[in-house]
C-alpha cells in the first residue's frame, strides 16, 4: 500500500511527496482507519517505524478550518526536544494546509509562549509542566480539546510527571478522542490507561521489546570505564561510523568521555545532557543532524523518539539502568528501513544486565574480539575501586569505598584520648612557674 491509496486529502498528499515519502510503516497503515473512525488507540510499536506520522496523518486528515482561539488538539510528549521535533513535523505536513501550531516546555521565558497561546491557535505540542503550568494559570483553557495525544506515555511517568498528566486529564472535556503512543508497555501505564481511559483499542505493530531488524548488534567484553574509552577511541576512527551516537550513564561521564577525546586530537565531537541550557542543546542537535559534528556523547535524554537522520552506529558505552531504555537507545539508527549497527560495551558489573536485555529481546548478541592494537587500562573511577566492607560495632557489615579520595588524616587531626593537663599547659603559655591563685 502507498500514501495515495489512503483516504488522504490531496494537501497532505502534497506534502508527503515534497518529503519524499510514499509509503506507509506498519503502524501508519494500522492505526489511520481506526483513528479516522474516532476510537481511542493505544499504539505499541517499535522505535524508528514511525509513530508520530502514525498520529499525525489521520489527525490533519480530520482538521477542520476554526476561528477560534482555542485548540482542539492537545499533543503530550516529554521532553522540549520531542516538543521541537513534534511541532517541526507538523509544519512540514501541513504546509498546503492552515493550521496554527505552537509548541510549549520548560526552562525559557514564559510570557512568549503565553503571548502565542492567547493570539490563539489550533494543535499545541507540549510537555506536561509547561502545560499545567499554563492550566493552572488559566492563561491555557482545554475546554474544546476534542483529540488529546500522549507519545512516550511510559516515559512521562518515569520522569515523575503522574502529577501534572493529572491536572491537566481534569480540564480536559470527558467528550474526546484519546491516542496513546509508546515503544513499551510497563504497569504504571497499564494502571493509568485504565484508570481514565476506557474502550483502547490496541495497535501493536510489534511485540514489545523487540528491536526493529535492520539493526545489527554486536557487544565487546570490557572491564572498566577507560578500557572502554581506549576501545571508543579505536572504533570511531573507522571510515564507516559517518554518524556516531554515544550513550554513556550520567552527565559526569558524558563530559570527561567527550574531553579525554578532544585532548587525544579527535574532532567533529560534540556532547548533551541535561544540565545545558535550552539554547545549547537545540544547537548541539542541529550540529550533529547536519553533519557540522560526527560524535553526539550523551545521557538517556536523547534515547527517547527524536528522529536524527542517518545515524550509522549507536555505542552503549554504558548500559542502562532500565531494559526497555535499551531499546529507545539503539532506536536512534536503522530507522525508516536504513541499515543501522548498536555495540554495547559490556563490563564485568553489566553482565547480568545484558543478560537480561537479550531475554527481553529473545537473542543473544554476538561478541566481537577486540580489534588488534588494543590494550586495556588499569587505571579505575573512583566508583570502579574496590569495596571493602567494615563491620560496625553491632556485627553489621558496612560498605566503605576505599578509592583515590581516601587519605589518612594529618597527626594534628588524629584523635588521641589523654586527660588534658591544664597546670602544664599554663607553664607553657608563660614561660615560667605557674602558681595557682590560692597556693601559698
Amino acid at each position: 500500500m502507498e500514501f495515495s491509496d489512503m483516504k488522504i486529502p490531496k494537501a497532505l498528499l502534497r506534502a508527503l511527496e515534497d518529503m519524499e515519502l510514499n509509503q506507509p510503516s506498519p503502524i501508519q497503515e494500522q492505526v489511520f482507519s481506526v483513528v479516522k473512525s474516532g476510537r481511542d488507540v493505544s499504539g505499541i510499536a517499535q522505535t524508528g517505524t514511525g509513530k508520530t506520522l502514525a498520529y499525525l496523518l489521520p489527525v490533519l486528515s480530520l482538521h477542520q478550518y476554526s476561528t477560534s482561539r482555542l485548540p482542539t488538539v492537545l499533543i503530550l510528549v516529554p521532553t522540549r526536544e520531542l516538543v521541537r521535533q513534534v511541532e517541526a513535523e507538523i509544519t512540514r505536513l501541513t504546509r498546503y494546509m492552515s493550521v496554527r501550531t505552537y509548541g510549549i516546555f520548560g526552562g525559557v521565558n514564559t510570557r512568549p509562549q503565553a503571548d502565542s497561546i492567547m493570539e490563539g491557535l489550533d494543535i499545541l505540542v507540549g510537555t506536561p509542566g509547561r502545560v499545567a503550568d499554563f492550566v493552572h494559570t488559566g492563561v491555557l483553557n482545554l475546554k474544546n480539546i476534542k483529540r488529546l495525544i500522549i507519545d512516550e506515555f511510559d516515559e512521562m511517568l518515569n520522569q515523575g510527571f503522574r502529577a501534572q498528566l493529572k491536572v491537566i486529564f481534569d480540564k480536559l472535556p470527558e467528550k474526546r478522542q484519546n491516542l496513546l503512543f509508546s515503544a513499551t508497555l510497563n504497569p504504571e501505564v497499564e494502571e493509568m490507561m485504565d484508570e481514565y481511559f476506557e474502550r483502547l483499542h490496541q495497535v501493536e505493530a510489534a511485540p514489545i521489546g523487540k528491536p526493529i531488524d535492520t539493526i545489527r548488534q554486536y557487544k565487546y567484553f570490557v572491564p572498566n570505564f577507560f578500557s572502554k574509552l581506549n576501545l571508543l577511541k579505536q572504533l570511531i576512527t573507522a571510515p564507516e561510523m559517518t554518524k556516531v551516537l554515544v550513550f554513556v550513564s550520567n552527565k559526569k561521564k558524558a563530559e570527561i568521555v567527550y574531553e579525554m577525546l578532544q585532548e587525544d586530537g579527535f574532532s567533529g565531537l560534540t556532547y548533551m545532557h541535561a544540565n545545558k541550557n535550552q539554547n545549547r542543546r537545540f544547537d548541539t542537535l542541529d550540529e550533529f543532524e547536519s553533519g557540522n559534528s560526527r560524535i553526539l556523547i550523551a545521557t538517556d535524554l536523547l534515547s527517547r523518539g527524536l528522529d536524527i537522520r542517518d545515524v550509522s552506529h549507536v555505542i552503549n558505552f554504558d548500559l542502562p539502568e532500565v531494559e526497555e531504555s535499551y531499546i529507545h537507545r539503539i532506536g536512534r539508527t536503522g530507522r525508516f528501513g536504513k541499515q543501522g549497527i548498536a555495540i554495547a560495551f559490556v563490563s564485568e558489573a553489566q553482565v547480568e544486565m545484558m543478560d537480561k536485555l537479550e531475554q527481553l529481546m529473545g537473542m543473544k548478541l554476538e561478541v566481537l574480539s577486540l580489534p588488534e592494537g588494543y590494550s586495556a587500562s588499569d587505571r579505575l573511577l573512583p566508583e570502579e575501586e574496590s569495596v571493602v566492607y567494615m563491620p560496625d560495632y553491632l556485627g553489621n557489615s558496612n560498605k566503605k569505598y576505599v578509592g583515590s579520595a581516601f587519605h589518612e588524616k594529618a597527626e594534628k587531626n588524629k584523635k588521641v584520648n589523654v586527660r588534658f593537663d591544664y597546670e602544664a599547659a599554663m607553664k607553657k603559655k608563660y614561660k615560667k612557674q605557674y602558681r595557682p591563685k590560692n597556693s601559698r
